[in-house]
């Protein structure tokens, strides 16, 4: 299934296609905003994005605690709700690393840099300054996918092979 598992990441998927394939011309112009403060017409496709990637995340975090009893696991990821928490600290207690150094590890420094990217400017975009999500941040995250998918089957190849059950039976 290419490293997918359930069935919300294929929609996930099929929104990013269909609003990249959009013809911009017949959504927001995003007029009302001041022409200086204007997110990108596609912004949508950097927040969808995002939100596929943190499903994915709690998901190879929850592989790697299916052994812990379910009322830790929860208290974890409760403990480190933001996704910059889970990234790294959460990541870090876990596997000794953090997701951005596993990207490196396993080649893909780039697409490192480019979800660091996303998720500082979407955190801006979040905060009060929607202009963050530039066309410049959404063209490189479209034209990026491939690679980014690519980059997620590694890291979690990596982890799923590392990961040792704390109870032996």
């Amino acid at each position: 299934m290419g490293g997918e598992s359930r069935y919300e990441d294929y929609v996930y998927l099929d929104i990013i296609e269909q609003e990249w394939k959009r013809d911009v011309s017949a959504g927001p112009d995003f007029s009302s905003i001041a022409a200086g403060h204007r997110p990108s017409r596609r912004a949508v496709l950097g927040i969808v994005f995002w939100a596929y990637f943190e499903t994915r995340i709690e998901r190879l975090l929850r592989s790697a605690m299916r052994d812990l009893p379910e009322s830790v696991t929860g208290d974890l990821l409760q403990r480190y709700g933001s996704i910059g928490a889970r990234l790294d600290r959460l990541y870090r207690l876990l596997f000794s690393s953090t997701y951005w150094l596993d990207l490196e590890t396993v080649g893909f420094a780039k697409i490192a840099d480019l979800l660091k990217r996303l998720q500082e400017q979407r955190n801006q975009f979040a905060h009060g300054r929607p202009a963050a999500l530039d066309d410049t941040l959404i063209s490189d995250l479209v034209a990026s996918l491939k690679e980014e998918h690519e980059s997620w089957i590694a890291v979690f190849n990596l982890r799923a092979a590392a990961v040792v059950p704390l109870a032996q039976p």
